[in-house]
Protein backbone atom coordinates (compact mmCIF):
# COMPACT_ATOMS: atom_id res chain seq x y z
CA UNK A 1 0.00 0.00 0.00
CA UNK A 2 1.60 3.24 -0.80
CA UNK A 3 1.76 5.54 2.26
CA UNK A 4 0.43 9.41 2.18
CA UNK A 5 3.31 11.71 2.57
CA UNK A 6 3.13 13.24 5.95
CA UNK A 7 2.37 16.85 6.62
CA UNK A 8 4.50 19.80 6.53
CA UNK A 9 5.17 22.22 9.71
CA UNK A 10 7.36 24.98 9.49
CA UNK A 11 8.64 26.53 12.46
CA UNK A 12 9.62 30.33 12.49
CA UNK A 13 12.41 31.08 15.01
CA UNK A 14 14.73 33.23 15.77
CA UNK A 15 17.84 31.07 17.17
CA UNK A 16 20.51 32.82 15.38
CA UNK A 17 19.71 36.31 17.03
CA UNK A 18 19.95 34.64 20.55
CA UNK A 19 22.55 32.38 20.12
CA UNK A 20 22.64 30.51 23.35
CA UNK A 21 21.52 27.29 24.71
CA UNK A 22 18.02 28.33 26.04
CA UNK A 23 16.63 29.57 22.67
CA UNK A 24 17.70 26.36 20.98
CA UNK A 25 16.04 23.83 23.72
CA UNK A 26 13.53 26.08 23.29
CA UNK A 27 12.73 26.20 19.58
CA UNK A 28 14.47 22.07 18.94
CA UNK A 29 11.90 20.82 21.45
CA UNK A 30 9.09 22.19 18.73
CA UNK A 31 10.74 21.13 16.09
CA UNK A 32 11.05 17.35 17.45
CA UNK A 33 7.61 17.14 18.31
CA UNK A 34 6.10 17.62 15.62
CA UNK A 35 8.26 15.65 13.98
CA UNK A 36 7.50 13.11 16.25
CA UNK A 37 4.06 13.19 15.98
CA UNK A 38 4.18 12.19 11.98
CA UNK A 39 5.04 15.66 10.31
CA UNK A 40 7.80 16.73 7.99
CA UNK A 41 9.27 19.39 9.97
CA UNK A 42 11.30 22.21 8.59
CA UNK A 43 13.02 25.04 10.85
CA UNK A 44 13.28 28.49 8.78
CA UNK A 45 14.63 32.40 9.72
CA UNK A 46 13.27 34.51 6.52
CA UNK A 47 15.42 37.37 8.27
CA UNK A 48 19.05 35.95 7.66
CA UNK A 49 22.00 38.45 7.89
CA UNK A 50 25.15 36.40 7.84
CA UNK A 51 26.68 33.94 6.56
CA UNK A 52 28.70 33.03 9.64
CA UNK A 53 25.27 32.62 11.41
CA UNK A 54 23.97 30.51 8.70
CA UNK A 55 27.01 27.77 9.45
CA UNK A 56 26.43 27.88 12.87
CA UNK A 57 22.51 27.09 12.41
CA UNK A 58 23.43 24.44 10.37
CA UNK A 59 25.85 22.73 13.41
CA UNK A 60 22.75 23.59 15.68
CA UNK A 61 20.31 21.54 13.38
CA UNK A 62 23.02 18.58 12.52
CA UNK A 63 22.94 17.94 16.52
CA UNK A 64 19.41 17.01 16.96
CA UNK A 65 19.54 15.08 12.82
CA UNK A 66 17.53 18.16 11.09
CA UNK A 67 20.19 19.12 9.02
CA UNK A 68 18.63 18.85 5.43
CA UNK A 69 15.72 20.30 7.55
CA UNK A 70 16.37 23.82 7.75
CA UNK A 71 16.34 27.00 5.62
CA UNK A 72 18.41 30.26 6.55
CA UNK A 73 17.43 33.47 4.30
CA UNK A 74 19.01 36.25 4.37
CA UNK A 75 17.25 38.98 2.75
CA UNK A 76 19.21 42.13 4.32
CA UNK A 77 21.85 43.18 1.92
CA UNK A 78 22.53 40.46 -0.92
CA UNK A 79 20.03 38.08 -0.87
CA UNK A 80 20.98 34.48 -0.46
CA UNK A 81 19.16 31.33 1.01
CA UNK A 82 21.13 28.65 3.29
CA UNK A 83 19.68 25.61 3.94
CA UNK A 84 18.12 25.41 0.63
CA UNK A 85 17.52 26.98 -2.31
CA UNK A 86 15.36 30.18 -2.10
CA UNK A 87 12.82 28.19 -5.23
CA UNK A 88 12.68 25.03 -2.60
CA UNK A 89 11.79 27.23 0.28
CA UNK A 90 9.46 29.48 -1.65
CA UNK A 91 7.15 25.80 -2.61
CA UNK A 92 7.94 25.06 1.10
CA UNK A 93 5.82 27.95 2.06
CA UNK A 94 3.14 27.01 -0.38
CA UNK A 95 2.99 23.16 0.96
CA UNK A 96 3.26 23.86 4.44
CA UNK A 97 0.06 22.65 6.42
CA UNK A 98 0.87 25.28 8.94
CA UNK A 99 3.42 27.44 9.53
CA UNK A 100 4.41 28.47 13.30
CA UNK A 101 5.50 32.01 13.87
CA UNK A 102 7.66 30.99 16.91
CA UNK A 103 7.33 34.19 19.52
CA UNK A 104 5.96 35.83 16.73
CA UNK A 105 9.19 36.93 15.58
CA UNK A 106 9.07 36.97 11.66
CA UNK A 107 7.36 40.09 10.18
CA UNK A 108 4.61 37.87 8.46
CA UNK A 109 5.10 38.32 4.64
CA UNK A 110 2.39 37.52 1.83
CA UNK A 111 4.65 34.61 1.00
CA UNK A 112 4.16 33.16 4.77
CA UNK A 113 0.05 34.11 5.27
CA UNK A 114 -1.08 33.61 1.34
CA UNK A 115 -1.85 30.27 2.43
CA UNK A 116 -3.75 31.13 5.00
CA UNK A 117 -1.76 28.99 7.71
CA UNK A 118 0.24 30.97 9.49
CA UNK A 119 -0.03 30.86 13.80
CA UNK A 120 1.44 33.18 15.75
CA UNK A 121 2.69 31.39 19.36
CA UNK A 122 3.52 34.34 22.05
CA UNK A 123 5.99 33.26 24.52
CA UNK A 124 6.45 36.67 25.92
CA UNK A 125 2.59 37.53 26.73
CA UNK A 126 1.89 41.18 28.50
CA UNK A 127 3.77 43.34 25.60
CA UNK A 128 1.71 43.19 22.35
CA UNK A 129 -1.85 43.06 24.89
CA UNK A 130 -0.89 46.16 25.78
CA UNK A 131 0.01 47.15 22.34
CA UNK A 132 -3.49 46.03 21.23
CA UNK A 133 -5.29 47.99 24.61
CA UNK A 134 -3.29 51.05 23.44
CA UNK A 135 -4.39 50.94 19.87
CA UNK A 136 -1.26 50.77 18.64
CA UNK A 137 -1.93 50.35 14.66
CA UNK A 138 0.96 48.20 13.98
CA UNK A 139 0.31 45.58 16.33
CA UNK A 140 -2.95 45.23 14.57
CA UNK A 141 -1.18 45.07 11.12
CA UNK A 142 1.06 42.45 12.72
CA UNK A 143 -1.31 40.03 13.61
CA UNK A 144 -3.73 40.09 11.30
CA UNK A 145 -2.16 38.00 8.66
CA UNK A 146 -2.36 35.10 11.31
CA UNK A 147 -5.18 32.28 11.30
CA UNK A 148 -4.93 31.59 15.18
CA UNK A 149 -3.49 32.61 18.43
CA UNK A 150 -1.74 30.57 20.66
CA UNK A 151 0.02 32.61 24.13
CA UNK A 152 2.29 31.43 27.36
CA UNK A 153 0.01 33.14 29.18
CA UNK A 154 -1.98 30.97 30.77
CA UNK A 155 -3.98 33.16 33.07
CA UNK A 156 -5.16 35.44 30.17
CA UNK A 157 -8.78 36.24 30.80
CA UNK A 158 -9.63 34.33 33.97
CA UNK A 159 -9.95 36.64 37.40
CA UNK A 160 -6.81 37.85 39.26
CA UNK A 161 -5.05 38.16 35.55
CA UNK A 162 -4.10 42.33 34.46
CA UNK A 163 -2.72 41.83 31.31
CA UNK A 164 -5.85 43.12 28.97
CA UNK A 165 -7.31 40.42 26.62
CA UNK A 166 -7.43 41.15 22.95
CA UNK A 167 -10.67 42.48 21.65
CA UNK A 168 -9.75 41.01 18.10
CA UNK A 169 -7.96 38.73 18.56
CA UNK A 170 -8.64 35.02 20.45
CA UNK A 171 -5.52 34.03 22.31
CA UNK A 172 -5.56 30.32 23.64
CA UNK A 173 -3.09 29.16 26.13
CA UNK A 174 -0.40 26.99 25.71
CA UNK A 175 3.34 26.11 26.89
CA UNK A 176 7.13 24.98 26.02
CA UNK A 177 6.40 21.40 24.89
CA UNK A 178 9.18 18.94 26.10
CA UNK A 179 11.11 15.69 24.91
CA UNK A 180 11.29 13.94 28.14
CA UNK A 181 13.27 11.34 26.88
CA UNK A 182 16.32 14.13 25.95
CA UNK A 183 16.12 14.98 30.18
CA UNK A 184 16.52 11.42 31.03
CA UNK A 185 19.26 10.73 33.87
CA UNK A 186 21.21 7.78 34.82
CA UNK A 187 20.93 9.24 38.56
CA UNK A 188 20.39 11.74 40.51
CA UNK A 189 21.94 15.11 40.77
CA UNK A 190 25.54 15.99 41.17
CA UNK A 191 25.28 18.98 43.10
CA UNK A 192 23.62 20.04 46.31
CA UNK A 193 22.49 23.56 45.01
CA UNK A 194 19.76 24.72 43.12
CA UNK A 195 20.37 26.57 40.51
CA UNK A 196 19.54 28.93 37.44
CA UNK A 197 20.02 30.13 34.13
CA UNK A 198 19.27 33.78 33.32
CA UNK A 199 20.24 37.19 32.59
CA UNK A 200 20.88 39.80 35.97
CA UNK A 201 20.21 43.18 34.59
CA UNK A 202 18.10 43.73 31.27
CA UNK A 203 17.05 47.50 32.03
CA UNK A 204 15.06 47.61 29.04
CA UNK A 205 11.48 46.68 27.83
CA UNK A 206 9.52 48.38 30.71
CA UNK A 207 6.20 48.88 29.95
CA UNK A 208 3.12 51.08 31.06
CA UNK A 209 -0.51 50.27 31.65
CA UNK A 210 -2.90 52.21 33.11
CA UNK A 211 -0.76 54.17 35.22
CA UNK A 212 1.99 51.88 36.48
CA UNK A 213 5.49 50.70 35.22
CA UNK A 214 6.19 46.97 34.97
CA UNK A 215 9.93 45.52 34.30
CA UNK A 216 11.20 43.37 31.89
CA UNK A 217 14.61 42.66 34.10
CA UNK A 218 14.44 39.88 36.81
CA UNK A 219 17.11 41.47 38.57
CA UNK A 220 14.64 43.97 40.49
CA UNK A 221 12.71 40.65 41.69
CA UNK A 222 16.06 38.69 43.22
CA UNK A 223 16.59 41.92 45.10
CA UNK A 224 13.64 41.05 46.80
CA UNK A 225 15.08 37.39 47.85
CA UNK A 226 18.51 38.84 47.31
CA UNK A 227 19.61 37.35 51.79
CA UNK A 228 17.43 34.00 50.95
CA UNK A 229 21.10 32.04 51.27
CA UNK A 230 21.63 33.27 54.49
CA UNK A 231 18.01 31.97 55.75
CA UNK A 232 18.71 28.35 55.09
CA UNK A 233 21.47 25.72 54.58
CA UNK A 234 20.52 24.86 51.22
CA UNK A 235 23.00 26.08 48.67
CA UNK A 236 21.97 28.14 45.57
CA UNK A 237 23.46 28.68 42.46
CA UNK A 238 23.48 31.68 39.68
CA UNK A 239 24.52 31.29 36.45
CA UNK A 240 24.78 34.47 35.35
CA UNK A 241 24.85 36.82 31.89
CA UNK A 242 24.45 40.51 31.64
CA UNK A 243 26.04 41.30 35.27
CA UNK A 244 28.97 43.75 36.58
CA UNK A 245 31.53 42.96 38.72
CA UNK A 246 30.02 45.03 41.77
CA UNK A 247 26.29 43.04 41.36
CA UNK A 248 28.94 39.75 41.83
CA UNK A 249 30.12 40.82 44.31
CA UNK A 250 27.09 41.89 46.95
CA UNK A 251 25.35 38.38 45.77
CA UNK A 252 28.43 36.57 46.78
CA UNK A 253 28.11 38.57 50.13
CA UNK A 254 24.69 37.57 50.56
CA UNK A 255 25.82 34.06 50.18
CA UNK A 256 24.54 33.22 46.43
CA UNK A 257 26.97 31.09 44.08
CA UNK A 258 28.00 32.60 41.06
CA UNK A 259 29.07 30.73 37.58
CA UNK A 260 29.40 32.34 34.48
CA UNK A 261 26.58 31.24 31.69
CA UNK A 262 29.28 32.11 29.06
CA UNK A 263 30.61 28.85 29.88
CA UNK A 264 27.57 27.01 28.80
CA UNK A 265 26.88 29.50 25.44
CA UNK A 266 25.47 27.98 22.86
CA UNK A 267 26.29 24.52 23.81
CA UNK A 268 22.82 22.68 23.96
CA UNK A 269 24.45 19.71 25.59
CA UNK A 270 26.73 21.83 28.68
CA UNK A 271 23.10 23.44 29.35
CA UNK A 272 21.04 20.25 29.26
CA UNK A 273 24.02 18.74 31.79
CA UNK A 274 24.19 21.86 34.30
CA UNK A 275 20.40 21.09 34.45
CA UNK A 276 20.56 17.46 34.96
CA UNK A 277 23.65 18.04 37.49
CA UNK A 278 21.10 20.57 39.84
CA UNK A 279 19.07 19.56 42.63
CA UNK A 280 16.02 21.80 41.55
CA UNK A 281 15.19 25.02 40.13
CA UNK A 282 15.30 28.36 42.41
CA UNK A 283 13.87 31.20 40.37
CA UNK A 284 11.93 34.71 39.45
CA UNK A 285 10.07 35.69 37.13
CA UNK A 286 9.91 39.00 35.56
CA UNK A 287 7.91 41.90 37.22
CA UNK A 288 5.78 41.61 34.24
CA UNK A 289 4.66 38.24 34.52
CA UNK A 290 4.42 38.43 38.20
CA UNK A 291 2.31 41.45 38.82
CA UNK A 292 0.03 41.05 36.03
CA UNK A 293 -0.12 37.14 37.13
CA UNK A 294 -0.02 36.16 33.65
CA UNK A 295 0.31 32.46 34.17
CA UNK A 296 3.66 32.04 32.75
CA UNK A 297 6.08 29.23 33.20
CA UNK A 298 9.44 29.80 31.70
CA UNK A 299 10.84 27.11 29.09
CA UNK A 300 13.89 26.71 31.21
CA UNK A 301 12.21 25.98 34.29
CA UNK A 302 9.88 23.31 32.07
CA UNK A 303 13.40 21.78 31.17
CA UNK A 304 14.49 21.26 34.88
CA UNK A 305 10.56 19.30 35.57
CA UNK A 306 11.56 17.19 32.79
CA UNK A 307 14.63 16.03 33.78
CA UNK A 308 13.04 15.04 37.66
CA UNK A 309 14.22 18.25 39.22
CA UNK A 310 11.95 20.36 41.84
CA UNK A 311 11.10 23.67 40.47
CA UNK A 312 10.52 26.41 43.13
CA UNK A 313 9.04 30.01 40.69
CA UNK A 314 7.64 32.91 41.42
CA UNK A 315 4.07 33.12 41.49
CA UNK A 316 2.98 34.26 38.21
CA UNK A 317 -0.46 32.40 38.34
CA UNK A 318 0.91 29.15 36.89
CA UNK A 319 -1.24 27.12 39.24
CA UNK A 320 -4.49 27.67 36.59
CA UNK A 321 -2.75 25.42 34.38
CA UNK A 322 -0.42 22.79 36.68
CA UNK A 323 -0.60 21.44 40.09
CA UNK A 324 1.82 23.23 42.78
CA UNK A 325 2.99 21.66 45.93
CA UNK A 326 5.00 18.77 44.73
CA UNK A 327 7.73 18.82 42.38
CA UNK A 328 6.69 22.17 41.61
CA UNK A 329 6.30 25.06 44.13
CA UNK A 330 5.02 29.08 43.58
CA UNK A 331 6.23 31.42 46.00
CA UNK A 332 5.55 35.16 46.24
CA UNK A 333 7.02 35.60 50.23
CA UNK A 334 10.44 34.56 51.17
CA UNK A 335 8.35 31.87 53.97
CA UNK A 336 7.09 30.35 50.83
CA UNK A 337 10.73 29.62 49.69
CA UNK A 338 11.68 28.53 53.16
CA UNK A 339 8.97 26.06 53.24
CA UNK A 340 9.55 24.91 49.47
CA UNK A 341 12.71 24.14 50.35
CA UNK A 342 12.15 22.14 53.19
CA UNK A 343 9.43 20.11 52.08
CA UNK A 344 11.83 19.66 49.08
CA UNK A 345 14.85 18.44 51.29
CA UNK A 346 12.82 16.46 53.56
CA UNK A 347 11.76 13.58 50.62
CA UNK A 348 13.15 14.85 47.90
CA UNK A 349 12.86 11.37 45.81
CA UNK A 350 9.22 11.94 45.95
CA UNK A 351 9.27 16.02 44.50
CA UNK A 352 12.01 14.59 42.26
CA UNK A 353 9.22 12.20 41.18
CA UNK A 354 6.63 14.66 41.11
CA UNK A 355 8.41 17.24 38.60
CA UNK A 356 9.01 14.04 36.20
CA UNK A 357 5.15 12.90 36.50
CA UNK A 358 3.88 16.69 35.60
CA UNK A 359 6.41 17.11 32.69
CA UNK A 360 4.84 13.73 31.14
CA UNK A 361 1.26 14.65 32.31
CA UNK A 362 1.31 18.58 31.07
CA UNK A 363 4.22 19.59 28.96
CA UNK A 364 5.17 16.66 26.90
CA UNK A 365 5.08 17.52 23.21
CA UNK A 366 2.41 14.63 22.99
CA UNK A 367 -0.12 16.83 25.24
CA UNK A 368 1.46 20.41 24.11
CA UNK A 369 1.64 20.00 20.51
CA UNK A 370 -1.63 17.58 20.34
CA UNK A 371 -3.69 20.17 22.40
CA UNK A 372 -2.51 22.92 19.84
CA UNK A 373 -2.98 20.97 16.35
CA UNK A 374 -6.40 20.23 17.96
CA UNK A 375 -7.02 23.45 18.45
CA UNK A 376 -6.12 24.36 14.46
CA UNK A 377 -8.68 21.51 13.60
CA UNK A 378 -5.58 19.29 12.58
CA UNK A 379 -6.37 15.65 13.16
CA UNK A 380 -3.61 13.80 11.30
CA UNK A 381 0.17 14.33 10.57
Amino acid sequence: MTMKPSKKIIVLGMITRHPVAGMIWLTVQYLLGFQRLGYDVYYVEPQGSSAESAAWLERVMRQFGLEHRWAYDIIHGEPRCYGMSKTSLTELYREAAWIFNLHGSTKPTPELYATGRLVYIGTDPVEIEINLWDGEDWATKYLEPHCAFFTWGENLGRPGCRVPVPRDFHFKPTHQPAILDLWDSDGGPSSDAMTTIGNWAQPYRTVEFQGETYHWSKHYEFLKFVDLPRRTAQPFELALSSYKPEDRRMLEANGWRITEASRLGDNAYAYRDYILGSRGEFTVAKDQYVRMKTGWLSDRSVCYLAAGRPVINQDSGFACAFPTGEGLFAFSTMEDILTAVDKINSDYARHARAARELARTYLSYEVVLGHMLAELGETRG
